[in-house]
Protein backbone atom coordinates (compact mmCIF):
# COMPACT_ATOMS: atom_id res chain seq x y z
CA UNK A 1 0.00 0.00 0.00
CA UNK A 2 0.99 3.53 -0.77
CA UNK A 3 0.31 6.26 1.40
CA UNK A 4 0.15 10.11 0.76
CA UNK A 5 1.22 12.40 3.62
CA UNK A 6 0.13 16.15 3.63
CA UNK A 7 3.16 17.94 5.93
CA UNK A 8 3.33 21.02 7.44
CA UNK A 9 6.63 22.33 9.47
CA UNK A 10 8.62 25.21 10.57
CA UNK A 11 12.28 24.99 8.99
CA UNK A 12 14.26 26.84 11.56
CA UNK A 13 15.97 24.22 13.31
CA UNK A 14 16.30 22.18 10.08
CA UNK A 15 18.63 21.44 6.82
CA UNK A 16 15.71 21.87 4.65
CA UNK A 17 13.68 18.59 3.64
CA UNK A 18 16.56 16.49 2.77
CA UNK A 19 19.98 17.68 3.66
CA UNK A 20 21.23 15.28 2.19
CA UNK A 21 24.95 14.25 4.09
CA UNK A 22 24.77 16.96 6.92
CA UNK A 23 22.35 18.40 9.47
CA UNK A 24 19.19 17.07 10.98
CA UNK A 25 16.74 17.58 7.99
CA UNK A 26 12.79 16.76 7.81
CA UNK A 27 12.87 13.72 6.08
CA UNK A 28 14.68 12.37 8.10
CA UNK A 29 13.18 13.05 11.24
CA UNK A 30 9.38 11.86 9.95
CA UNK A 31 10.49 8.81 8.21
CA UNK A 32 12.18 7.47 11.69
CA UNK A 33 9.12 8.25 13.34
CA UNK A 34 7.11 5.92 11.03
CA UNK A 35 9.79 3.06 11.08
CA UNK A 36 9.92 3.15 14.43
CA UNK A 37 5.89 3.35 14.57
CA UNK A 38 4.91 0.28 11.98
CA UNK A 39 8.27 -1.59 12.64
CA UNK A 40 8.73 -1.00 8.56
CA UNK A 41 12.26 -0.04 6.89
CA UNK A 42 9.94 2.70 5.24
CA UNK A 43 11.30 4.73 2.04
CA UNK A 44 9.71 8.30 2.39
CA UNK A 45 9.69 10.28 -1.14
CA UNK A 46 8.85 13.77 -1.30
CA UNK A 47 7.52 16.14 -3.58
CA UNK A 48 9.52 19.40 -2.92
CA UNK A 49 12.73 20.10 -1.66
CA UNK A 50 13.02 22.69 0.49
CA UNK A 51 15.68 24.31 1.44
CA UNK A 52 17.25 25.02 5.01
CA UNK A 53 14.97 27.26 7.05
CA UNK A 54 12.43 27.32 4.75
CA UNK A 55 8.86 26.77 5.94
CA UNK A 56 5.75 24.57 4.83
CA UNK A 57 1.91 24.51 5.15
CA UNK A 58 1.69 21.73 2.26
CA UNK A 59 4.19 19.64 1.61
CA UNK A 60 3.39 15.87 0.15
CA UNK A 61 4.98 13.01 0.26
CA UNK A 62 4.72 9.53 0.00
CA UNK A 63 5.79 5.92 1.18
CA UNK A 64 5.20 2.18 0.71
CA UNK A 65 4.42 -0.84 3.67
CA UNK A 66 2.97 -4.54 3.71
CA UNK A 67 1.85 -3.21 7.33
CA UNK A 68 -1.78 -3.68 8.11
CA UNK A 69 -2.30 -0.06 9.19
CA UNK A 70 -5.41 2.95 8.40
CA UNK A 71 -4.25 4.91 5.91
CA UNK A 72 -6.48 7.94 6.54
CA UNK A 73 -6.00 8.32 10.19
CA UNK A 74 -2.11 7.13 10.86
CA UNK A 75 -1.47 10.53 10.93
CA UNK A 76 -2.71 10.73 13.97
CA UNK A 77 -0.05 8.27 15.60
CA UNK A 78 2.72 9.63 13.51
CA UNK A 79 2.08 13.37 15.42
CA UNK A 80 1.99 12.08 18.63
CA UNK A 81 5.89 10.73 18.27
CA UNK A 82 6.75 14.08 15.85
CA UNK A 83 8.61 17.28 17.79
CA UNK A 84 6.02 19.94 17.60
CA UNK A 85 7.56 22.02 14.65
CA UNK A 86 6.52 19.29 12.04
CA UNK A 87 3.14 17.95 11.99
CA UNK A 88 1.66 15.50 9.33
CA UNK A 89 -2.19 17.41 8.65
CA UNK A 90 -3.70 14.49 6.82
CA UNK A 91 -2.93 10.85 5.59
CA UNK A 92 -4.56 8.99 2.77
CA UNK A 93 -4.22 5.85 0.48
CA UNK A 94 -3.12 6.28 -3.10
CA UNK A 95 -2.32 4.27 -6.23
CA UNK A 96 0.70 2.63 -6.41
CA UNK A 97 2.10 3.90 -9.37
CA UNK A 98 1.45 8.00 -7.60
CA UNK A 99 5.46 9.10 -8.04
CA UNK A 100 4.27 12.39 -6.41
CA UNK A 101 7.69 14.24 -7.71
CA UNK A 102 6.80 12.98 -11.33
CA UNK A 103 3.11 14.13 -11.56
CA UNK A 104 2.21 18.03 -13.33
CA UNK A 105 1.69 19.69 -10.22
CA UNK A 106 1.12 23.52 -9.29
CA UNK A 107 3.01 25.01 -6.22
CA UNK A 108 2.09 28.08 -3.95
CA UNK A 109 4.67 29.82 -2.38
CA UNK A 110 4.47 32.83 -0.01
CA UNK A 111 7.47 35.24 0.93
CA UNK A 112 6.47 37.57 4.00
CA UNK A 113 8.25 41.01 4.48
CA UNK A 114 7.65 42.73 7.70
CA UNK A 115 7.69 46.75 6.64
CA UNK A 116 8.24 49.09 9.60
CA UNK A 117 10.88 51.92 11.09
CA UNK A 118 11.63 48.80 13.74
CA UNK A 119 11.68 44.92 13.11
CA UNK A 120 9.09 43.12 15.16
CA UNK A 121 10.36 39.91 17.52
CA UNK A 122 7.48 37.75 17.69
CA UNK A 123 7.51 37.70 13.76
CA UNK A 124 11.33 38.19 13.06
CA UNK A 125 11.17 33.92 12.69
CA UNK A 126 8.68 34.31 9.83
CA UNK A 127 9.55 37.29 7.99
CA UNK A 128 11.87 39.20 5.94
CA UNK A 129 12.35 42.68 8.01
CA UNK A 130 12.51 45.70 5.96
CA UNK A 131 12.89 49.26 6.80
CA UNK A 132 12.97 51.08 3.99
CA UNK A 133 9.79 52.40 2.45
CA UNK A 134 8.30 49.99 -0.21
CA UNK A 135 6.50 51.10 -3.11
CA UNK A 136 4.04 48.29 -3.74
CA UNK A 137 2.66 49.17 -7.14
CA UNK A 138 6.13 49.17 -8.75
CA UNK A 139 6.73 45.45 -7.25
CA UNK A 140 3.14 44.82 -8.83
CA UNK A 141 4.16 46.21 -12.12
CA UNK A 142 7.10 44.56 -12.43
CA UNK A 143 6.24 41.53 -11.27
CA UNK A 144 3.74 40.93 -14.65
CA UNK A 145 7.10 41.05 -16.57
CA UNK A 146 7.96 37.30 -14.95
CA UNK A 147 4.25 35.71 -15.94
CA UNK A 148 4.60 33.01 -18.30
CA UNK A 149 6.72 30.76 -19.48
CA UNK A 150 10.73 32.14 -19.11
CA UNK A 151 14.11 30.97 -19.35
CA UNK A 152 14.83 31.80 -15.06
CA UNK A 153 18.89 31.43 -15.43
CA UNK A 154 19.29 35.31 -14.02
CA UNK A 155 16.90 33.48 -11.14
CA UNK A 156 19.29 30.62 -9.78
CA UNK A 157 21.85 29.60 -7.26
CA UNK A 158 24.80 29.15 -10.04
CA UNK A 159 26.04 26.59 -7.58
CA UNK A 160 22.70 24.42 -7.98
CA UNK A 161 22.76 20.78 -9.94
CA UNK A 162 20.19 22.13 -12.77
CA UNK A 163 23.03 24.73 -13.81
CA UNK A 164 25.98 22.68 -13.45
CA UNK A 165 24.90 19.94 -15.69
CA UNK A 166 23.79 22.39 -18.05
CA UNK A 167 19.94 21.42 -17.68
CA UNK A 168 17.03 23.54 -18.89
CA UNK A 169 16.24 26.62 -16.47
CA UNK A 170 13.01 27.54 -18.17
CA UNK A 171 10.07 27.40 -16.00
CA UNK A 172 6.62 28.71 -16.10
CA UNK A 173 4.97 30.93 -13.22
CA UNK A 174 0.81 31.20 -13.39
CA UNK A 175 -0.06 34.05 -10.95
CA UNK A 176 2.03 36.46 -8.73
CA UNK A 177 0.07 38.06 -6.31
CA UNK A 178 1.24 41.23 -3.81
CA UNK A 179 -0.55 42.33 -1.06
CA UNK A 180 0.25 44.38 1.65
CA UNK A 181 -1.73 43.84 4.89
CA UNK A 182 -0.61 46.53 7.65
CA UNK A 183 2.90 46.04 7.56
CA UNK A 184 3.11 42.71 6.13
CA UNK A 185 4.18 42.30 2.57
CA UNK A 186 3.18 38.82 1.14
CA UNK A 187 4.13 37.61 -2.78
CA UNK A 188 2.41 34.66 -4.12
CA UNK A 189 4.30 32.89 -6.19
CA UNK A 190 2.28 30.28 -8.57
CA UNK A 191 4.05 27.93 -10.81
CA UNK A 192 4.56 24.61 -12.36
CA UNK A 193 7.99 24.11 -10.41
CA UNK A 194 11.21 26.45 -9.34
CA UNK A 195 14.92 26.19 -9.52
CA UNK A 196 17.12 26.63 -6.91
CA UNK A 197 16.31 29.76 -4.46
CA UNK A 198 14.73 31.28 -7.86
CA UNK A 199 11.50 32.22 -5.58
CA UNK A 200 13.45 34.36 -2.86
CA UNK A 201 15.90 35.52 -5.66
CA UNK A 202 12.98 36.78 -7.52
CA UNK A 203 11.24 38.42 -4.49
CA UNK A 204 14.72 39.97 -3.42
CA UNK A 205 14.62 41.28 -7.05
CA UNK A 206 11.16 42.94 -6.82
CA UNK A 207 12.00 44.20 -3.44
CA UNK A 208 14.91 46.29 -4.98
CA UNK A 209 12.05 47.40 -7.53
CA UNK A 210 9.96 48.21 -5.20
CA UNK A 211 12.64 50.32 -2.81
CA UNK A 212 13.56 52.33 -5.96
CA UNK A 213 16.67 51.12 -6.51
CA UNK A 214 15.70 50.07 -9.66
CA UNK A 215 13.31 51.02 -12.54
CA UNK A 216 10.42 48.28 -13.44
CA UNK A 217 11.93 47.97 -16.62
CA UNK A 218 14.93 46.68 -15.20
CA UNK A 219 13.37 43.59 -14.90
CA UNK A 220 13.00 42.22 -18.83
CA UNK A 221 17.10 43.00 -19.15
CA UNK A 222 17.44 40.43 -16.45
CA UNK A 223 15.50 38.02 -17.58
CA UNK A 224 17.26 38.62 -21.07
CA UNK A 225 20.97 38.56 -19.67
CA UNK A 226 20.23 35.25 -18.16
CA UNK A 227 23.26 35.73 -15.73
CA UNK A 228 22.35 35.07 -11.77
CA UNK A 229 24.56 38.43 -11.25
CA UNK A 230 21.89 40.90 -12.83
CA UNK A 231 19.38 39.68 -10.55
CA UNK A 232 18.48 41.07 -7.16
CA UNK A 233 18.99 39.52 -3.33
CA UNK A 234 18.92 36.16 -2.84
CA UNK A 235 15.86 37.08 0.64
CA UNK A 236 16.74 34.80 4.02
CA UNK A 237 14.95 31.57 3.76
CA UNK A 238 13.21 32.09 6.80
CA UNK A 239 10.05 34.46 5.21
CA UNK A 240 9.17 31.60 2.70
CA UNK A 241 6.63 29.00 3.02
CA UNK A 242 5.63 26.02 0.66
CA UNK A 243 1.75 26.67 0.81
CA UNK A 244 0.28 24.05 -1.22
CA UNK A 245 0.88 21.67 -3.88
CA UNK A 246 -2.15 20.58 -6.46
CA UNK A 247 -1.69 17.72 -8.46
CA UNK A 248 -2.91 17.39 -11.95
CA UNK A 249 -4.12 14.50 -13.07
CA UNK A 250 -5.46 13.12 -16.79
Amino acid sequence: MRICLKIGYDGTNYNGWDSGKTGIDIKTVISKVICELIDDDIKLIGTSRTDAGVHAEGNVAVFDTNRKVNANKIFFAINNLLPSDIVIKDSFAVDDDFEPRKVESKKTYLYKIYNDKVRNPILDRYTHFVYYDVDIEKMIKASRYLIGEHDFKSFVNPESNTVKNGQSTVRNIEKIDIIKNDKIINIYIVGNGFLYNMVRIICGTLLKIGMNMWDVEYIKTILDKKDRRYAGFTLPAKGLTLLNIEFKYN
